[in-house]
């Protein structure tokens, strides 16, 4: 693509993911995907527009959550504050623990701690606490949940165990979204444990996540931050690499660190070894040296290609040409996904022919596709992670 024509590529695409986000999907995941009777967000909506399966994951009414509020932030005019109550309300009255930890599920009584479930009742209490105009409570929600993980979870060696009981395999995709919550609390102008922790998993992720072999972020690890396995077995998946790198950007600004050698060498590996050229999609997972062991590609790989590809390009990371081009190829693999025959829905999984197989559309990857076409509301002038765009904010200190 001419780099001259980028700018009115951009106002296409703009325009696009307006109207898919803004008129099919926020509606229809209101309008069905909610229970409006039991509470909650139901777990799917088939291809045929009805809801399936009962509230029962607090992930989803988690990230619904965040969605509703992050497109009242963003300027959609439909019902967006009763929409994000609704998971709200339902995540904090069905889920919390008495002793301020969340349960996983509503079908199960067992003492388990899911690391990624808190780390996303994290996130969602960060966008509701500004959209609800930054009510002491949910503060105090967040700080009491945060201690708890510190608690429960804290590993020796930094970072954290995935959950309990604990397991001596741990994992790097929850720290990746714990961090993504904390920063959003930071972006808030709440500073103190939430911005410590956050410098903590910056700095596991820098010195210990990033294998220095290959320059990317492995899935799981030793006791001791070990890669674990023979190299030839490590699974790495692209579209994590494009996620820690756009969080590593935004911990630069937001903490005032220096990540971006590190976001680049994440964003490269994934870029030149992810990618099938032809289908123009992150590829589902490779090997250490780079070679494809699974060829399918999900949705939200797609969707965190996207936008690292314009957070890179609006920062001017790499070269110009092959920036513009990341935008271009992303966006287009991605709207191949978004073809479902009933507006607002999706297909998830892409077979490695490019052919897609009829299958519900997950209520929690309406999370990632909000993350992913974000960045397409602004000017490429104003692209940058969302929560560093939010101006001077006064600094809430919290012990």
């Amino acid at each position: 693509m001419p780099p001259e024509s980028f700018p009115s590529f951009l106002a296409d695409t703009s325009r696009h993911a307006k109207h898919w986000l803004f008129d099919a999907a926020l509606p229809l995941w209101w309008e069905r995907g909610a229970d409006h009777e039991g509470g909650g967000f139901h777990e799917k909506i088939g291809q045929d527009g009805q809801p399936i399966g009962k509230p029962v994951r607090v992930r989803v009414q988690a990230r619904q959550t965040y969605v509703y509020a992050r497109a009242g932030a963003l300027g959609w005019t439909g019902p967006w504050l009763a929409a994000m109550r609704h998971g709200l309300t339902f995540m904090l009255s069905r889920y919390r623990r008495p002793d301020g930890l969340f349960r996983s599920t509503l079908d199960t009584a067992d003492p388990t701690i899911d690391l990624y479930d808190q780390a996303f009742v994290l996130f969602a209490l960060a966008h509701a606490y500004e959209a609800e105009g930054r009510p002491r409570e949910l503060l105090d929600t967040a700080q009491t949940l945060l201690r708890k993980i510190d608690a429960a979870l804290a590993h020796g060696d930094g970072g954290y165990y995935d959950g309990l009981p604990h397991q001596p395999i741990l994992k790097s995709n929850p720290l990746m979204h714990l961090l993504e919550a904390l920063l959003a609390w930071v972006a808030a102008g709440v500073d103190g444990n939430f911005r410590t922790a956050a410098l903590a998993l910056c700095e596991l992720a820098t010195t210990r996540l990033i294998n220095p072999a290959n320059g990317a972020v492995g899935e799981l690890f030793t006791a001791g931050w070990a890669p674990l396995g023979a190299p030839q077995e490590r699974l790495y998946e692209p579209g994590h690499q494009f996620e820690w790198a756009y969080l590593l950007l935004q911990a630069e600004g937001l903490l005032d660190i220096n990540a971006r050698s590190q976001a680049v060498t994440l964003e490269n590996f994934g870029r030149s070894f992810g990618i099938d050229a032809a289908r123009q999609v992150a590829l589902f997972a490779v090997n250490e040296a780079g070679e494809p062991t699974d060829r399918r590609a999900r949705l939200w790989a797609q969707t965190e290609r996207l936008r690292t590809s314009l957070l890179f390009a609006a920062q001017g990371l790499g070269d110009t040409t092959h920036s513009q081009a990341a935008v271009a190829g992303s966006f287009s693999g991605l709207t191949r996904f978004l073809a479902a025959e009933v507006p607002g829905l999706w297909h998830e999984w892409q077979r490695e022919d490019g052919g897609f197989d009829l299958a519900p559309s997950p209520a929690s990857s309406l999370y990632h596709l909000m993350t992913g076409l974000e960045g397409l509301l602004a000017p490429l002038a104003s692209l940058a992670p969302a929560a560093s765009r939010t101006g001077p904010v006064e600094r809430t200190l919290t012990a």
